[in-house]
């Protein structure tokens, strides 16, 4: 079974179990550093093929997201952005603090 990398606390394999489950389970990290699910009783536990296809779908979908995420720590300050359009315009802030940081991190395709 995928022991699925935390980043920055966005996915871990409970969670991921959790959200496939109605109802959802309960369960810890095994001394032997692996998850181990508890199901409550009528819950079909699910397969290590479905928790890794799940898991795969989740990190494509962050992953996709990356450019996002990377735009968001350059983007100066809502303060500063606001400043700068009161004193410069829109036209001036979107060619100044916008394209250069998309540019700088295009979305992909």
């Amino acid at each position: 079974m995928s022991n699925a990398k935390r980043r920055n606390g966005i996915l871990n394999m409970f969670d991921v179990v959790d959200s496939m489950v109605e109802g959802g389970v309960g369960g810890h990290i095994g001394e032997d550093g692996k998850w181990v699910f508890t199901y409550e009783e009528g819950q079909e536990p699910l397969s290590e093929s479905e928790i890794d296809a799940e898991v795969a779908r989740l990190e494509a979908e962050y992953d996709a997201l990356g450019y996002s995420r990377d735009r968001a720590v350059e983007y100066p300050s809502m303060e500063d952005q606001l400043d700068y359009i009161y004193h410069n315009g829109i036209a001036k802030w979107k060619s100044d603090m916008v394209k250069p940081v998309k540019d700088a991190h295009p979305k992909p395709e």
